[in-house]
């Protein structure tokens, strides 16, 4: 009986592994909408292992090196891939409130998108329980899936 309060207890404080990305095709003028939210404590912390050297406190300024870090971060743990081209983000918007961070980013290319291929890595080294939860919407497809340490990558066929 004991046993199972205190795991009951453990899993109530265990912290929750996750991030949440939203790709967005713009037909005119090509381009992907993407938004990329996750707790900015453990962002800090996988942003360290990659050598990242910049400060929480220059990601909440939005210093011009916070914004470098964090598109060279995102451009290296979201992979986005368009009819077997891979795109680069650009790095438009990012705020921390309340210990998340959410971006917004432009990733130009893929016209006609036949297939998106989505690799995302962030936090996967860090943590053995992450989510990557992805939503790809393109014109009249919309389909999400959860990516995790063990499960990175995912492609879809855009009908």
């Amino acid at each position: 009986m004991i046993k199972a309060l205190l795991i009951s207890v453990w899993f109530l404080l265990h912290p929750v592994h996750v991030t949440l990305t939203s790709i967005d095709f713009v037909p005119d003028p090509g381009n992907f909408n993407v938004f990329v939210r996750m707790y900015f404590d453990d962002f800090l912390t996988d942003s360290k292992q990659t050598g990242n050297i910049v400060s929480g406190a220059d990601f909440s300024a939005g210093t011009s090196a916070s914004r470098e870090a964090m598109e060279k971060y995102l451009n290296g743990k979201l992979i986005i891939m368009v009819n077997e081209k891979k795109l680069t983000g650009t790095l438009r918007e990012m705020t921390v409130t309340d210990n998340e961070i959410s971006m917004n980013l432009e990733y130009n290319g893929g016209k006609k998108p036949k297939t998106v291929i989505v690799k995302n890595l962030i936090m996967t080294g860090l943590y053995a329980d992450q989510s990557n939860m992805v939503i790809v919407k393109v014109n009249d497809f919309e389909e999400g899936v959860k990516l995790t340490s063990d499960i990175t990558e995912q492609t879809f066929n855009i009908k």
